[in-house]
Formats: C-alpha cells, structure tokens, sequence
C-alpha cells in the first residue's frame, strides 16, 4: 500500500486556493497518535524517550529529525526516499513493514500478509522486543523506537491494515466531496482529508484518558488490534463503494459529504486507539 505525500491534490487544492491536506495523515495523523500517547505513559516513559531520542543522531539521518516523539512518528515516511553514495535505497528493507494486506473479502488471517515477518503488526511486535532488551545497541534502539512510534500509527489507519487486492484502496479512484479535481484515491482520502477532518473535529483527541479507558482499549495483543483494523477497513470499503465492501467497484467512487460524515467518528476513534495502544506499549518497552 503504497503511502504518499498527495503532491497531485495538493496542486489542485493550491489552485482552487484551498489548504492543501498534504500534512494530514501523513503527518498529522502520526503526530496526533504520538501526542496521545505521550499524554498518556507515565513520567518514568517520558524520560526514556527523552534520552534516546536525544540520541537522534545515531540514525545519521539528518534530513529526517527524530528528536521529538513528534518528528520521530514520522520518520519512518521522512527516510523512504533516501539513497546510499552508489544510488541505492538505505531503508528499502522496510518499505513493507508499514502495511498488512489482508483481504477485507476473505476470513481475517494474517498469515499470507505478514510472511516471514514483513508486515506492520510483526514488526510493532519487534521493535518492542529491541527496546525492552537493554543490551540493543543504542542505535537500534532508537530505530525500533522511532519505527514503533510511526508503525502504531499506520496499523490504525484503516487501509493499512486491510484491501481487496488494490494497494489498500490506492487503485480506487475517489472524489471527496466536491474536490473531485483533486484527484484523490480511497487511500489517500484516508490518510489525507478524512483524517485531518477526523482530528480537527472537537473535543481534541489528545488527553490523559481515564485509566479504565485506557486499559479496556490497550486489552489485547496487536493481531486483536489487527482484526479491528481490518474491521474498520471493512467499514471504508463497504461506505465507499454503497454498503458492498466487497461489490464492484465503479471507475471512481465519490465520497459525498454524507458518507464522509459518517466515517469521520471511524477514524477517530481508530486514531484515539492508536494513540493509547502506543502508549501501552511504550509503558510496557521502556516504563
């Protein structure tokens, strides 16, 4: 599932003199799941990510800062595009951690989407392990911290974690609302418009959340957090395309302000997830 920065939309956008979403969920997103969970660890957490982001320098990635939880949730976006000295790719290795494709039109198995590890809940599970063995070297362990904080972000965007064999909806042209010139996909309506919609609709998603809130959403493991993200990538597929998420697919499907309104609390609430899982998780690595 391809991720990108929306640079077409955001030119169309540019022209019709509108803002461009091309910081929505591409950062917006991950910033806001990374706020939420930082409001939510505890003290001794906050301390922990401190230091080793302070260590930001280990990743000798300088176009791409990590030294807050902020910069480091997306960092893992920042260095796709970055090249050794002979031309080749320095993190190519990790393109397909950010996605599992699992078929929202089959029974929900992880198996196919995550073989040998190559997919976003095995590797959520692996960077937990490398920061919670204190004899990870530094750098690894900031990596693992920084591929943490941007990977429980994307298992909660709702087509990364699910598609009907079309990139997680980046092969389903769309038009959201009357932006239609924008020419957007169903994926990038989900990283981009929708979801900067989702967080800018009030009250504010970051918060310290009650602890009963908090442990009722951390309960599970990440493939319990798969399965209901793969449940709501149902829901995106079946709202975009008439109540069907696994009918056919028209030339483009038009996201009206109707359909839109009602997946706006969808992605909410898989953001607020995000946000507290990662929390959890932090607590658990680093607390």
């Amino acid at each position: 599932m391809k991720r990108f920065i929306l640079a077409a939309a955001s030119s169309a956008l540019a022209m019709l003199g509108l803002a461009s979403p091309a910081t929505a969920f591409w950062e917006y997103g991950h910033q806001t799941v990374a706020q939420i969970a930082y409001a939510n660890v505890t003290p001794k957490t906050k301390a922990a990510i401190r230091r080793l982001l302070a260590q930001q320098a280990l990743l000798e990635t300088p176009e791409c800062p990590a030294g807050t939880i902020e910069e480091a949730s997306v960092w893992a976006d920042c260095i796709k595009p970055l090249k050794t000295a002979d031309g080749k790719s320095r993190f190519g290795f990790a393109y397909s951690w950010h996605y599992q494709n699992a078929d929202v039109c089959a029974p929900f198995d992880l198996t196919p989407a995550c073989k040998d590890g190559d997919c976003v809940s095995a590797q959520i599970d692996r960077d937990v392990t490398l920061l919670r063995d204190r004899a990870t070297a530094p750098k690894d362990r900031v990596q693992a911290l920084a591929f943490l904080i941007h990977f429980v972000g994307d298992l909660h965007q709702p087509l990364h974690a699910g598609d009907r064999h079309d990139k997680g909806g980046n092969d389903v042209k769309a038009d959201y609302g009357i932006y239609g010139p924008a020419r957007f996909n169903l994926h990038s309506v989900w990283d981009g418009p929708l979801a900067e919609r989702a967080i800018s609709t009030p009250p504010s998603l970051v918060r310290r959340y009650p602890a009963a809130e908090r442990a009722k959403i951390g309960a599970g493991t990440v493939v319990d957090w798969s399965r209901e993200s793969w449940d709501a990538s149902h829901t995106a597929y079946a709202a975009a395309l008439g109540g069907d998420a696994c009918g056919a697919v028209p030339a483009r499907v038009k996201m009206d302000d109707a359909t839109i309104a009602k997946m706006v609390p969808v992605s909410r609430e898989e953001i607020r997830r995000g946000g507290i899982r990662l929390a959890k998780l932090l607590d658990k690595a680093l607390g």
